[in-house]
């Protein structure tokens, strides 16, 4: 039992005297609290905790029971619901406790159902309806706690039915109710952000509302805002800024104050929220130097929460424009925080240097001796961070002292978060900054060992994809391999037993692919330290696929060792274990098919896969013809296992005009109502429970209780002592100074000189280190092993090791696009002469295909950071008239396509950048023009393009040597969405020479939407009654339906059509079937139907946030017809 539980349960006994009136706790519930503090044995506790429940269950039964007495029974249920034990039989009592009892009773019932019931539970549904006669409830304390469930507990089904009078709340003359509508509209915009873009204009208004509570609660909105798009919230600047200003100055009432500082939340909010807005934009960053200098002033208390406040000033100078002053005084409050005995603020003082060493890695030398006591501190959390921060000011000089440190840490480390997070950084360094051949390779060594089987998947694949690519240097390579092959041939010579499954998968690969260059092993007793490798009990299924991939390698030429191996496994329980032994026999039998199927030191650049596997196109199609089901992912069979149907918050007047009798199992699933049966899979496990089995069905059924039941993990945290006593890390430098002078200055030790050897190998080549400064960022180094020039994409994806510490696994692989859109039309000629070898692989797919031609390999761009790709074109220029002409300056293959009008991007005094977009059906082009507004000839004109969200693929024009007076260049861009979002911004800039040496740069920016990336699906009704039933992500709202024309299902479907390219299907009576798809591939099926004068929108996708995003747009489409 924790502190905090401890003390609360010995606290309440002293609570209940002091109750009085209606809040006094009952004897019942006293009693059970007393009892359970009393225990001496968990065993004890259920046995009591399971009397008490059955009773609770028996009274909850009587019908003699009142509200009162239920109210009672409810609050007992809550207590043994907090001590962990079920107490589910009381959940429907709780509903029924909300909807018919009085003010006391619903609000205890309202608690109850906050705290049993989650997002998902199906009980849900019954509470809708008492929420909403709540919300329009003009009994304030109703209203209240109505707000309040609904922000804790609905979902986002549930979002439509109360959202109008959520968003009414806002308007209300008491603030407490605006300020719960606030948050409530918060968590919508967490869980569906689409359904609340149509108030953004009243989040506004709440940040300008007079009661300071419903302005703070708007501050989380704003922050979330922010974060995804800063640019769009730059002109509140000013706002932020005054109300920071305020709070500082102790303007708010006293009842905001903590411990005498003023509203610290709130500062620490609009702190990190001008820090946002802030970033790399000089002209906002100067409008909060003056609250910035004020906040830090301010905030020299001696208290936990001033030094939060602290914290977050310092994050914030350090993001913003830099100013030195402001950098000072940060630097300094850093060293006081490092320098402070205690260890929650030495714990804050390193997390600051952390984040500050990535924009002045110098600063890190002022503390240099007090970074060395910190390696050897008692506290875990301590060392921990120190090493983070190591890690940050780690460069070619430091890497092996550093990665030492953090191996003897990992030796003595036992938390396995730790491990999985620190092991991987050490492998990042090594690849980066590794000084030799031998040395990356034992580091690697230790962090198998070390890390064994908690490593993340990514390390080992990093590490075998660097041995198999290569370098530039084919010699290195060699050497590299060999020297792997050496180290690992010594440790399987030993006793293997004690090794990780991972590191024997790694080198059972590398000796399988790279023994050969070793010759003066004999191969023969390779294969004996593979096959007594097989023959440990301890090695996984999983790691003997890999041992006999090894030996499928070297097989050839031993043949008797071979066969008798594969015999002995041909007799495995292990489906996959009998399969590569019966391919090990045929292969070792055969020495040419060996040589054709397994080439020894073949280049894996030469190797071509077929990705598709189109060889097995004729027997899945027999397959299917004979009624086999089709292949579902992975990722997609556990979604339906577990997926939960959408609740139906429609009116029963809105349910289709067909009787229950004769709906069919199509009728329940398809919208479109016809039959689909003929082409449905034998083992869907829905469809089987709806044909009318007479067996209960319980596969796919998620359940309640469990792992992913109700009851949340419990997470374990390391949490630093809390600090009671006023702290003199934050005081003037004068009495620092004066202090120092004071203390007696002891003789140097020898443990004092170790310190300062360890200290001028930890920092060196930091004072001279040309990747940081103070007032600006250059490029980190360049990584220790360069990947090798390939003239076409290869199936393993470029290693991370190059980028920041903070991406994550998932943005290291590579994103797949289709062929037809990388090497089709879109394609354009390069002129020759261009170098095209890639600095590294792709982020949108090139370096993936190895199935494609080879006359359309040589077209694959060269890639530099953040996805840029530079192509020097044949520059494209005319005289520019008017911006209106300038869509006559697009490609001759481009004027024919739909594209929209032409808008001014950005420009000054040379240039001016104007942009319009192309729709063509693989892809958005994104067409620049630069137009050179002065007579002279302007040279070195690059663009550049950045977004986040979106795949970039440059093909034309980014790169222009001379652009000629009063002349136009053209650049377009390829824009791929795999993740649906509802608008996007993107970034860029011009960068261009007017006299030599002298660059100048025109920043511009522009947003796209979802609707820019929607294409029509053509489908027939048949192939879209099939898709339907595949989809699981599905949204329903009513819309506006437009009565202009005759028919207004039909003319809606149009005015749906003609702004965001759907396909209507087909419209049956008054239904209609509607189709389109992302860029990606991702489908979307709409279907329509009139009610009344709504019209009734059922969206289905395999993306969560797709039907989201365009019904959102179809709102706004309607709205503007």
């Amino acid at each position: 039992m924790s502190d905090v539980v401890e003390k609360t349960l010995t606290a309440l006994p002293s609570l209940f005297d002091s109750q009085t009136g209606a809040a006094k706790i009952s004897n019942r519930l006293k009693q059970l609290i007393k009892s359970i503090t009393e225990l001496t044995s968990k065993h004890d506790e259920e046995s009591l905790i399971k009397q008490e429940l059955s009773a609770m269950k028996e009274q909850v039964s009587a019908p003699s029971t009142s509200m009162k007495q239920m109210r009672e029974i409810m609050v007992r249920s809550m207590y043994c619901e907090m001590l962990g034990y079920d107490a589910s039989f009381s959940y429907i009592h709780a509903i029924k406790l909300a909807q018919q009892g009085g003010v006391m009773e619903k609000r205890v019932g309202y608690l109850a159902v906050s705290l049993f019931l989650s997002e998902g539970h199906e009980l849900l549904l019954l509470l809708v309806n008492t929420v909403l006669k709540d919300l329009q409830s003009t009994n304030l304390i109703e209203a209240c706690m109505a707000l309040t469930v609904v922000a804790q507990v609905f979902p986002k089904d549930m979002i439509p039915a109360v959202l109008p009078l959520v968003e009414d709340k806002l308007s209300h003359p008491k603030e407490i109710i605006r300020r719960k509508a606030v948050l409530a509209l918060y968590k919508f915009y967490l869980i569906a952000p689409n359904q609340v873009q149509h108030i953004h204009a009243k989040f506004r208004k709440a940040l300008c509302d007079k009661d300071p509570g419903v302005m703070t609660s708007s501050l989380h909105i704003y922050l979330q805002l922010i974060q995804e798009s800063p640019d769009a919230y730059k002109d509140l600047t000013g706002s932020f800024v005054t109300i920071l200003k305020q709070v500082v100055g102790g303007k708010l009432p006293l009842d905001f104050n903590y411990h005498s500082v003023p509203a610290p939340w709130l500062q620490i909010q609009l702190l990190r929220i001008l820090s946002l807005l802030g970033r790399d934009d000089q002209s906002t960053s100067e409008l909060m130097y003056e609250v910035l200098d004020e906040s830090l002033r301010r905030a020299e208390m001696n208290h936990n929460i001033t030094y939060a406040i602290l914290f977050e000033c310092v994050k914030a100078v350090y993001t913003i424009h830099p100013k030195a002053e402001l950098l000072e005084k940060a630097a300094r409050c850093i060293g006081n925080f490092v320098l402070s005995p205690k260890i929650n603020l030495k714990y804050l003082g390193l997390k600051a240097l952390t984040y500050v060493v990535q924009h002045d890695a110098k600063l890190a030398l002022q503390h240099q001796m007090t970074i060395i006591e910190c390696l050897d501190h008692s506290d875990f959390t301590i060392k921990r961070e120190t090493l983070e921060l190591l890690f940050r000011i780690t460069n070619a000089q430091n890497v092996s002292v550093i990665v030492e440190k953090m191996l003897d840490f990992l030796r003595s480390c036992s938390d396995e978060h730790t491990i999985i997070h620190l092991a991987g950084k050490v492998a990042e360094l090594a690849e980066k900054f590794a000084p030799d051949n031998s040395w990356f390779i034992q580091t690697m060594n230790d962090v198998f060992s070390i890390g064994g089987d908690l490593l993340q998947q990514d390390i080992s694949n990093n590490f075998l994809r660097l041995l198999a690519e290569g370098s530039e240097s084919k010699e290195e390579d060699d050497q590299l391999r060999l020297y792997a092959v050496d180290s690992y041939l010594t440790l399987l010579n030993g006793d293997a037993s004690h090794l990780p499954q991972r590191f024997i998968q790694v080198m059972s690969w590398v000796v399988g692919e790279y023994s050969h260059l070793q010759e003066c092993v004999d191969q023969s007793e390779v294969i004996r330290l593979l096959m007594k490798l097989l023959e440990q009990k301890s090695v996984s299924s999983e790691t003997r696929v890999w041992i006999l991939s090894a030996l499928t390698k070297i097989s050839d030429g031993q043949t008797d060792l071979i066969l008798e191996l594969a015999e002995s496994i041909s007799s495995s329980q292990d489906t996959i274990l009998r399969q590569q032994a019966h391919e090990l026999r045929h292969l070792s039998l055969d020495s040419k098919l060996h040589e054709w199927v397994l080439p020894r030191g073949a280049a894996w650049d030469d190797m071509e896969v077929d990705s598709s596997l189109s060889f097995l196109d004729g027997f899945v199609s027999e397959a299917l013809a004979a009624g086999a089901a089709p292949y579902k992912p992975p990722h997609q069979r556990q979604e339906e296992l577990c997926e939960q149907r959408a609740l139906n918050l429609e009116p029963y007047s809105f349910s289709l005009p067909v009787s229950l009798s004769s709906c069919s199992i199509t009728d329940r699933h398809s919208p479109t109502l016809l039959s689909v049966s003929s082409g449905l899979s034998g083992n869907s496990t829905e469809l089987s429970q709806k044909a009318g089995a007479s067996t209960l069905i319980l596969e796919g059924v998620k359940r309640v209780w469990g792992k992913d039941g109700y009851l949340p993990q419990k997470e374990t945290a390391v949490t630093a002592s809390p600090v009671d006593e006023p702290s003199a890390a934050v005081q003037p430098v004068g009495q620092q100074e004066a202090a120092e002078r004071l203390e007696p200055q002891p003789e140097p030790s020898t443990q004092t000189n170790d310190k300062q050897q360890l200290a001028s190998s930890l920092f060196v080549g930091l004072s001279t280190q040309s990747s940081t400064s103070l007032l600006g960022k250059s490029e980190a180094p360049p990584p220790r092993f360069r990947k090798k020039p390939r003239p076409h994409g290869s199936s393993l994806s470029s290693s991370s090791s190059s980028g920041t510490s903070e991406k994550s696994s998932s943005s290291r692989t590579s994103h797949n696009t289709t062929d037809s859109f990388l090497y089709g039309s879109l394609l354009e000629e390069e002129p020759a002469g261009f170098d095209h070898t890639p600095k590294s692989i792709t982020a949108n797919g090139l370096g993936q295909n190895k199935d494609v031609k080879e006359d359309r390999r040589t077209n694959t761009s060269q890639i530099l950071g953040s996805d840029m790709v530079i192509v020097r074109p044949n520059t494209i220029q005319h005289n520019p008239s008017t911006s209106s002409d300038l869509t006559t300056l697009l490609p001759a293959d481009l004027k024919d396509l739909p594209h929209s009008d032409v808008i001014s991007l950005t420009s000054d005094p040379s240039l001016s950048v104007s942009s319009c977009r192309v729709f063509r059906d693989e892809a958005l082009l994104l067409v620049i023009f630069i137009s050179n507004s002065t007579e002279t000839d302007i040279r070195d004109v690059a663009v550049q393009l950045n977004c986040d969200q979106l795949e970039t693929v440059s093909l034309r024009g980014n790169i222009v040597d001379c652009l000629e007076g009063r002349s136009v260049s053209v650049c377009h861009y390829a824009l791929l969405m795999d993740d649906p979002h509802t608008n996007v911004s993107f970034t860029g800039s011009v960068s261009y020479q007017i006299q030599p040496g002298h660059t100048n740069t025109l920043s511009f920016s522009g947003t796209l939407s979802t609707a820019d990336f929607i294409r029509p699906l053509v489908v027939t009704t048949d192939e879209y009654g099939k898709l339907w039933l595949s989809l699981s992500h599905d949204v329903k709202q009513n819309l506006k339906l437009l009565t202009d024309a005759g028919d207004p299902l039909q003319t809606t479907l149009n005015a749906l059509k003609d702004t965001l390219q759907l396909h209507i299907v087909d419209i049956i009576g008054s239904e209609g079937i509607v189709a389109c798809r992302l860029l990606s591939g991702a489908p979307c099926l709409l279907h329509c139907r009139v009610n009344g004068s709504a019209l009734a929108m059922w969206l289905r996708s395999p993306l969560p946030a797709l039907p989201d995003c365009i019904l959102y747009h179809c709102q706004r489409a309607l709205a503007q017809h």
